[in-house]
């Protein structure tokens, strides 16, 4: 499996320069008043440094450049290697997309053009790369994949630490699952992402905090977003691939629904996902996100359950990630009630 010292290497690269460089960016983002104004949507209250994923992005570039020459174990060493470029210049593009959403903006159709763009460009280099993927109509499928969930980690990232975390843990599963499926380019990537953001999270969680910006959020959901369809292509189980990335699909289409059926527009900044409402109830930041990732930790480790166990373990688990997919729809109005009682005692006491 993973060569210990090729792995350590990895994610030493992402986690060291994820750490290090906001010594060096987040003074020049400061002078260039590269600042996140809060108004009325927003779910902080002062003005702080945004595009500090520029840095997160470098770490998961360089990171990956060093596991495009490590050992890639059994598999063909030629079509890992050209897996793990795509999946470099893809969150590279991605980032540069984002980048220049936050330096100068861009226009809807512009955006959604360019990540439509990059999604199709990634998955044809994937289908090449993979003979028994060469289907055109994996190309559209596959562009509007890796949009979606630019766009939905883009909608997610509304707190402290909610994006840092879901890289870590996305990125922690799915090198997990390249460990069980023996793909020593899915190690290499996920064990990336996962030390890449993890060390932006003490930027971000710190006293002097600082925001990913959509250059880190577009980096995040493309960089998930085309491991994931490469791991599946590739033949990894389904639930290895989905489970972690269930919550934050289900939080942001269920809000687009709700929003759609309201007639309000869906793009437009608001503060309607779960997770946004369990901050308004009352819960902290690091609250709210302590409850995305319990939920994205059990569906993952049910997802796993479900693809190892024979068919009555199958449905159990599925029905079980069900019920917390549910549970965690439900939170908002559960910490609303118990923050309330709580309230009440007090004022009783």
């Amino acid at each position: 499996m993973m060569t210990t010292g090729a792995g350590i290497l990895v994610a030493g690269t992402a986690l060291a320069l994820a750490l290090l460089l906001p010594l060096i960016v987040r003074p020049l983002l400061f002078k260039a008043g590269m600042f996140d104004v809060p108004n009325a949507r927003s779910s902080h209250q002062s003005p702080t440094i945004r595009g500090m994923g520029i840095t997160t992005a470098v770490a998961l570039v360089a990171a990956l450049l060093v596991a495009v020459f490590a050992p890639q174990g059994n598999v063909d060493p030629e079509r890992a290697r050209a897996t793990l470029i795509v999946i470099l210049l893809v969150a590279l593009c991605a980032a540069a997309i984002g980048w220049v959403e936050d330096v100068r903006g861009l226009g809807i159709k512009v955006r959604a053009s360019l990540q439509l763009g990059v999604g199709a460009l990634a998955t044809a280099a994937v289908a090449i790369i993979d003979p028994g993927a060469q289907q055109l109509w994996w190309i559209p499928a596959g562009a509007i994949a890796v949009a979606a969930y630019i766009n939905v980690t883009n909608f997610m990232d509304g707190i402290n630490g909610i994006s840092g975390t879901h890289g870590l843990l996305v990125g922690g599963f799915y090198a997990f699952a390249g460990v069980l499926t023996d793909l020593q380019w899915l190690v290499y990537a996920g064990v990336a992402i996962a030390c890449a953001f993890a060390g932006f999270l003490p930027w971000n969680l710190g006293k002097n905090k600082v925001f990913l910006g959509d250059v880190g959020s577009y980096l995040l959901g493309a960089a998930i977003a085309v491991t994931a369809m490469a791991a599946f292509l590739a033949k990894v189980p389904v639930e290895y691939i989905f489970s972690p990335v269930l919550v934050y699909l289900v939080d942001t289409f269920v809000t687009f629904l709700r929003r759609l059926l309201a007639g309000e527009r869906w793009y437009a900044s608001h503060r309607q996902h779960v997770y946004q409402r369990l901050n308004i109830v009352g819960l902290s930041h690091l609250q709210a996100t302590g409850v995305v990732c319990l939920a994205t930790v059990l569906v993952s480790i049910l997802g796993i359950v479900a693809a190892q166990g024979e068919r009555p373990v199958q449905i159990l688990a599925t029905a079980a990630c069900v019920l917390v997919v549910l549970a965690y729809l439900r939170t908002p109005t559960w910490f609303q009630r118990l923050l309330r009682s709580r309230a009440g005692k007090n004022v009783s006491s």
